[in-house]
Order: C-alpha cells, then structure tokens, then sequence
C-alpha cells in the first residue's frame, strides 16, 4: 500500500496576494516618476537649501541606501513625514496621465484571494491612482508607506520586519501570502519570511530592468495580470 504522507507536500494556496501599486499596476515609469523625482529633488533643494544637482544627488542615495528617499531625510534631516509627502505628492494632472485597460480590472476580479495594496507611496496618492485606474472597489485594503512603522521605527519595503507584521495583521502565514512587484530588491525582503514572489515584468523595459533571467528568489514572472489567474 503506498503511504500519501510520503509525496512531495503541496505548497498552499495563496489566501492573500500583496499589490505594488507604482509600475506593477500602471505605467509609472511614464506617468509619474517624470514630475514625482524633479518633486521630491525640489523639496529637498528648497528645505535643505541645497542646489538643484545636490539635492538630486541626494535623492537618489538616499533611495538607493534605505529604499525610500524619505527615510534618509527623516534619520539625517529631521525633515517631518508627512510634510514630504504631502507636497511632493500633489502632482496636478495626475489624473489626466494615468492610463488602464479593462481586461486587467475583470483579471483581478477573477483572482481567487483577498487582494491588497502595499506600497511606499503615501495613501493619498494611492487612493487616487486607484480610484482613476477603476481598481479601488477591487481591493480589500490599502497599505501604504503611512502603516509601515514597527516599534516607532519606519520600515518600508524591502524590510522584512514590516513584511512579517503585515503578515500577523492579515492573520496569515507568510507562505500563504504572495507579493506581486515590479522591484526585485523588494522581492528579497519577501523571500527571506517565506513569502511567495512573483515579478512583474509588463513595465521592465522602461525602468530599466533587465527581464532575461528569473532570480532565484523569485517564484514566477509574468508580463500580464491575468497570468496570475493561472
């Protein structure tokens, strides 16, 4: 008689999948990091009065260190959170840039699964990318940069300690969650509390991404949101 027990186990059905929203959900490579980087590059010249080519300079270290320009404003500025967010977020026009096709709305809705949002953009913004992009009744939730702090301490994407505590809210392991995002780094983050990764690659090419190669920390890549019904 053969013993089931003895097979490969199952992995578990993902029960939770966690959205990026920025060039996993829309185009932000053209709609919005054009007017949102020379944002924040303002901000930082006008409040650190710093010259236009240092306050850039800085922007981007500050991202390429902590994964969030405004983590390194906050530890070595002081500059206040929600300040920075709010003014470099106003982005008039958004709306009028932003661009979605309804197969990618029904794909979602087809998608088995509570469904949620979990990006380093403040909510504000969020919600309205989201409300323009038809997809806001589509998710269960919105986590953004504003829920991201553990014990005091903000803790954006990649960092797995914000991860994990998303995980504890939802109520769910980590291997019953899926994040689905564009930035590979992010990925890292998730692999290493057992989450499942997959990596949208429909927008690559514009960022800048190379999409030859599936790392191995990656669990699949897909160029479609409707892949993931699959």
């Amino acid at each position: 008689m053969s013993d089931a027990s003895s097979g490969p186990a199952r992995r578990p059905a993902v029960r939770a999948w966690l959205f990026d929203l920025d060039n996993t959900l829309h185009d932000a490579s053209s709609a919005v990091f054009g007017v949102l980087s020379p944002a924040m590059t303002d901000y930082i010249a006008q409040e650190l009065a710093l010259e236009p080519a240092e306050a850039d300079a800085l922007r981007r270290r500050y991202w390429q260190r902590y994964g969030a320009t405004l983590l390194g404003l906050i530890r070595h500025h002081g500059i206040e959170p929600a300040h920075f967010l709010h003014q470099t977020h106003l982005l008039p026009g958004l709306e009028e840039r932003l661009r979605c096709h309804a197969h990618d709305v029904a794909a979602l809705r087809r998608l088995p699964g509570r469904k949620y949002i979990l990006t380093n953009a403040p909510r504000a913004y969020a919600l309205r990318v989201l409300r323009r992009l038809g997809f806001l009744d589509v998710f269960d939730g919105v986590f953004s940069i504003e829920d991201m702090r553990v014990f005091g301490h903000w803790r954006p994407k990649p960092d797995p300690r914000m991860l994990q505590r998303i995980c504890v809210r939802l109520r769910l392991a980590p291997r019953q969650c899926a994040l689905v995002e564009d930035t590979l780094e992010h990925q890292k983050g998730a692999r290493r509390i057992g989450m499942r990764t997959v990596w949208m690659q429909r927008w690559a090419h514009r960022a800048g991404l190379c999409c030859s190669a599936r790392p191995p920390y990656v669990d699949r890549r897909v160029r479609r949101l409707a892949a993931l019904c699959r």
